[in-house]
């Protein structure tokens, strides 16, 4: 099977296991205590609750299959596809929870699908490079950090919503963050000998890729503890492939190629696609459950 098909096909799988994973892990940062609890005693409670551990490793068969994905095709190819994970969570929410998907959500992912479908076939992404240099690094970090630290001073500020969205706000930059730095690691990996492994433990986005991937997971538990789902789950579903796009752009050069007439086709889909997102993302954050409790 040709490379480019592989791309396509390898974020779809992705998106299943990822969505089976975060169904699991939405349920269960509501269902692992009602006591109001710390984000540290948070993450100790799920760190020995076993669903929280089968969703982590449903999720992380999806991480691995991303990252084959990012290893064959662009930042931007990839991060679109992986959208689709809402279409897969909408069902298998619905079944778990004994609740019907509603007219309105399935005509939101079938306006999803389409977008999605558009920016893959008119915005025809390119790949560009597979690492950044050290120096684009830093000005990225320059930007998006002193962001990240507004709002995690502000989530310990404010509560409720407002508290759900900042953290999940940050869930979503780090993920975003996470998927480009994937293809750096894809690109570093050779486990055919042990110089190949060496290599790879000599590179850097190794460790920052690790750190990134934790504190994601950290930030997106914290986010759906901190109050409705709904407030949280669209926010870093949105959040994750747009700043994995600009960065896919910015950082490793990669291209849309529309043509002259279909910028604006591609813009109105991008924007279907980040409204639908939303949709449905609310609507199976509304479908969950319960606000937990939650600890200053």
């Amino acid at each position: 099977m040709p490379a480019s098909d592989l791309a396509a096909l390898l974020p779809l799988g992705a998106a299943l296991f990822v969505a089976i994973g975060d169904v699991i892990h939405q349920r269960q940062a509501h269902d692992v205590t009602d006591e109001p609890v710390g984000h540290l005693e948070l993450v100790l409670r799920l760190l020995r609750d076993r669903r929280w551990w089968l969703g982590s490793i449903v999720a992380g068969v999806g991480f691995a299959l991303q990252a084959a994905a990012l290893g064959l095709g662009s930042v931007l190819l990839v991060q679109a596809l992986l959208v689709t994970s809402l279409l897969f969570a909408l069902p298998i929410n619905a079944r778990w929870s004994g609740q019907r998907v509603s007219g309105w959500s399935w005509a939101w992912a079938v306006l999803l699908a389409a977008s999605v479908a558009v920016i893959v076939t008119v915005g025809n992404p390119t790949a560009g490079h597979s690492r950044a240099t050290p120096a684009t690094w830093t000005a990225v970090l320059a930007m998006l950090g002193p962001a990240l630290v507004a709002c995690v001073v502000g989530a310990r500020i404010r509560s409720g919503p407002v508290r759900a969205v900042l953290l999940g706000l940050v869930s979503g930059v780090l993920w975003g963050v996470f998927a480009v730095l994937t293809k750096g690691v894809m690109s570093r990996l050779d486990v055919t000998s042990w110089a190949g492994l060496e290599t790879l433990l000599r590179t850097p986005e190794l460790y920052v890729w690790a750190a990134v991937a934790l504190g994601g997971t950290a930030f997106q538990q914290f986010s759906f503890r901190a109050g409705s789902l709904t407030a949280s789950l669209p926010t870093m579903t949105v959040a994750e492939p747009v700043v994995a796009s600009v960065l896919g752009i910015v950082v490793l050069g990669e291209t849309l190629r529309p043509g002259d007439a279909g910028w604006l086709v591609l813009g109105a889909a991008f924007a279907v696609m980040v409204v639908a997102t939303a949709a449905l993302a609310r609507g199976e954050a509304a479908a969950t459950g319960r606000v937990p409790a939650v600890a200053d």
